[in-house]
């Protein structure tokens, strides 16, 4: 086929994908095996071979082939004229009314650094295995910094480690200030902010510590720490909003579906296998375990190919409920949005999977969330034994208590209320030596733009988080004592 072919190829074109194309040899065939990232209808980028050597193939088409080509190539010259290392450029071309090609070799068995930190994101806070990770992104962008370069697209993913070394990739998004001399420092602030807003906020504390490593590989100059914290806050903002507008928004990380009929959003990497529930969702709740019927919401436990997930089907009541919700933003999609923030933000949260919404003539009905299935305890179980009694065993372990100080820590940053913090909508989850508190029912969340807006409602989600427990009991005010106050608040607040 001819490269323009894939301007209309869509997202998953058939494989092998055979494209004729030409270098100073003469023409050949690249043969596209795998995809490992499509922008549909503009840039193709997989494993391949050519004349017999695997390859990694980016195929650029559409109005923009020409521009992204250049950025690309550009970029790489960059990298190597500053001795970084990068994946040598092995072939490259671009044809008026075509597109564009660059070949890149192939490094086998390569993983991010992304992948790395994925391995240790459960372990202690800054763990050795964590630590690692993060000297060797901070060591790699210090370098980079030292020539002169920024990536602008920084993230853990364009960091390969392969046969002990680290390779720099994405040539599209280098970009240079004075290449071989320092970069300045305002770019570095901005550079080094997107880097250190990817990590969990519950890093920031070791901010400083962190920076060593960085400094070790250019110690060009003085970083402010007050200065990047806020550069930190204001790209942790923008990517939150970012993703917000993507989760209702057919992308790369979600397919989206929205018509008068209904509304259908699921994580794009779920989607095949999650086809048969979100095509007969009610049935699989007929067949599944009920934890909640009737009423407002029906909960059940499902099995899908040996996978335990979780529905919840927010039922229309009446005809006077229907009345009272059909012009409002589903349940289903406050709790699909708000699972979706705190998955990013790195609060835990059963995965959010897929939303569905049922609808007349853009008039919302029943609408189902789908989600990861939690097999811990909730608190008010597991905390049971340790109650004020003669039957109960003390205080339950610290590692329980810090990992709520955590969780409570996050909300009050983010400035998150919960809306109905029962002891029923908090479950324990083993992770690592220790473990954390994950959120359910969230439908009733909110995040504040105004402190006092969000004060009162954390006093209220306190108040409420307290009154699981009997207020003369020694868990009651040990949780009291721990847990964080806010100014301007009663910590007795009822609501």
């Amino acid at each position: 086929m001819r490269l323009s072919a894939l301007r209309d190829a869509g997202r998953t074109p058939a494989l092998p994908l055979r494209v004729e194309l030409e270098d100073g040899a003469g023409s050949a065939e690249l043969r596209l095996d795998s995809l490992l990232r499509v922008l549909p209808g503009q840039r193709y980028v997989g494993a391949a071979n050519w004349r017999g050597r695997p390859v990694l193939a980016k195929l650029l088409v559409g109005g923009r082939a020409a521009r992204h080509f250049q950025r690309e190539r550009e970029g790489v010259r960059l990298l190597a004229e500053q001795g970084l290392t990068t994946p040598a450029l092995l072939a490259d071309g671009l044809k008026d009314g075509e597109g564009g090609w660059l070949l890149f070799e192939f490094l086998d068995d390569a993983r991010s650094l992304w992948d790395a930190w994925r391995a240790v994101e459960g372990e202690p806070l800054l763990s050795d295995g964590q630590a690692a990770v993060i000297a060797e992104a901070l060591t790699a962008i210090a370098r980079m910094h030292a020539k002169g370069l920024w990536q602008e697209d920084l993230h853990l993913d364009n960091l390969l480690r392969h046969a002990g070394t680290l390779y720099l990739i994405d040539g599209a998004g280098i970009r240079a200030e004075t290449p071989g001399q320092p970069l300045s420092r305002k770019h570095v602030l901005e550079n080094l902010g997107v880097f250190f807003a990817q990590l969990p906020a519950s890093l920031d504390p070791y901010l400083e510590e962190l920076l060593i490593h960085y400094l070790l590989a250019n110690g060009e100059h003085a970083l402010p720490l007050e200065a990047l914290q806020k550069e930190i806050a204001r790209v942790r903002r923008w990517r939150v909003g970012d993703l917000m507008k993507k989760i209702a928004r057919d992308c790369s990380l979600f397919s989206v579906f929205k018509g008068p009929f209904g509304l259908r959003a699921v994580r794009r990497e779920e989607e095949e296998g999650l086809q048969p529930l979100l095509d007969d969702p009610d049935s699989y709740i007929d067949r599944g375990h009920v934890y909640k019927t009737g009423g407002a919401a029906t909960v059940a436990r499902v099995e899908l190919n040996g996978r335990p997930l979780v529905i919840k089907r927010y039922n229309i009541k009446n005809l006077l409920h229907w009345f009272k919700r059909f012009w409002r933003p589903s349940r289903a999609w406050a709790s699909w949005r708000e699972g979706n923030r705190l998955d990013f933000l790195g609060i835990a949260t059963p995965k959010p999977l897929a939303v569905i919404e049922r609808r007349w003539l853009w008039l919302r009905g029943p609408a189902f969330l789908i989600t990861d299935y939690l097999a811990g305890q909730d608190i008010i179980a597991r905390f049971k034994p340790y109650l004020d009694q003669p039957e109960g065993g003390g205080l339950p372990p610290e590692t329980d208590l810090a990992a709520l100080d955590r969780l409570f820590a996050a909300l009050v940053r983010e400035r998150i209320s919960h809306g109905d913090l029962k002891g029923h909508n908090l479950f324990w989850q083993e992770q690592g030596e220790g473990g954390q508190w994950s959120l359910i029912d969230l439908d009733a969340m909110q995040r504040h733009s105004r402190e006092a807006s969000f004060a009162r409602a954390y006093a209220r989600d306190r108040a409420r988080f307290l009154r699981n427990w009997p207020e003369g009991s020694a868990l009651h005010q040990l949780l009291d004592e721990r847990l964080p106050r806010v100014p301007g608040t009663r910590p007795d607040e009822r609501g």
